[in-house]
């Protein structure tokens, strides 16, 4: 299965270029489902399981692989589907979110898929694993389902918002009081962590789902002769979502004579040392790995301080 991993390599030929790969399987039924594959490390065979007392029930139990000790999460069981028996055949899915490395027991995988992002599109509303999907698209023909993992560790471990009365105090941080920032995620999951982390400076938000969706708002703004960069203290948004990734998004902002001059910080669960080597490439402002409450306000203060300047 390592060859399967094999095109990782030349992931950074797709920033800016509006393209992603991902990574198709199938969890307890027939349906296929898919994550993006610069959040997986490898996949490969079950490993001798541990169980664990007092584990989630999502979580078969932990494995040592690497000097590191992993959760393994049922996937199907965690978006609400059929469990997943776990076995000497079973397979894993190794991906790091957030700073954090874990295993995903799937039913089998499939293939890696090249695709645009206006190919991919929001999952209908409704019940049920509905509310597990950032995204839907097509592949020969096939619906393949794209799974908000956030979402499904948020549950897990639920994430800490709360800043810190240190930084609150901060002087600086009090000139946040009324400004107004652009928040740009499809995770709903997301969005919350950061409405709840920033509400802490009395900021006030726009949100947009996706990257298209967020353009098109900021040049709606600008054709109404509205200064948005007077307007938007910040825009901050994901790197991987439907019709517009957050790397396009920066480059149509910076090609825009009225919006060049915004302030973007590109905040994602993806790698951070792939991150930081392609915010220069795209023009992001500044990068952020999800979700680090106190880290998220000291870029708000770096770029209050800044404009003092």
């Amino acid at each position: 299965m390592a060859s399967l991993l094999d095109s990782v390599d030349q992931r950074t030929q797709l920033v800016g270029e509006n393209r992603l790969e991902i990574l198709m399987f199938r969890l307890s039924s027939r349906q296929i489902f898919a994550i993006n594959v610069f959040k997986v490390q490898e996949v490969l065979h079950l490993p001798k399981l541990t169980l664990m007392p007092k584990r989630h029930p999502v979580v078969c139990g932990v494995i040592h692989l690497r000097g590191q000790t992993l959760p393994v999460i049922d996937l199907a069981c965690a978006i609400g589907m059929r469990p997943i028996v776990p076995d000497a055949n079973s397979t894993i899915i190794v991906t790091e979110y957030n700073r954090t490395v874990q295993a995903f027991l799937v039913g089998g995988v499939d293939r890696i898929v090249n695709l645009n992002w206006d190919t991919i599109q929001p999952p209908p509303g409704g019940a049920g694993r509905q509310h597990y999907l950032t995204a839907i698209t097509k592949v020969d023909d096939k619906l393949v389902e794209v799974i908000d993992v956030e979402k499904v560790l948020a549950e897990i471990v639920p994430y800490n918002v709360r800043v810190s009365r240190e930084r609150l105090d901060d002087p600086v941080l009090a000139r946040a009081r009324g400004r107004e920032v652009l928040l740009v995620d499809d995770s709903s999951t997301a969005l919350n962590q950061l409405r709840d982390t920033l509400i802490q400076l009395d900021l006030s938000f726009h949100v947009a789902t996706d990257g298209l969706k967020a353009l098109q708002k900021l040049k709606a703004w600008s054709q109404e002769g509205i200064d948005v960069t007077e307007k938007l203290l910040m825009v901050i948004t994901d790197a991987e979502m439907p019709e517009m990734d957050g790397y396009r998004l920066t480059t149509e902002i910076r090609q825009d004579p009225a919006l060049r001059d915004l302030y973007v910080v590109l905040h994602t669960s993806l790698s951070g040392s792939f991150n930081e080597a392609m915010v220069k490439k795209v023009g992001c402002n500044a990068f952020l790995s999800k979700f680090q409450p106190d880290l998220l306000v000291d870029a708000v203060r770096a770029r209050l301080a800044a404009l003092e300047q």
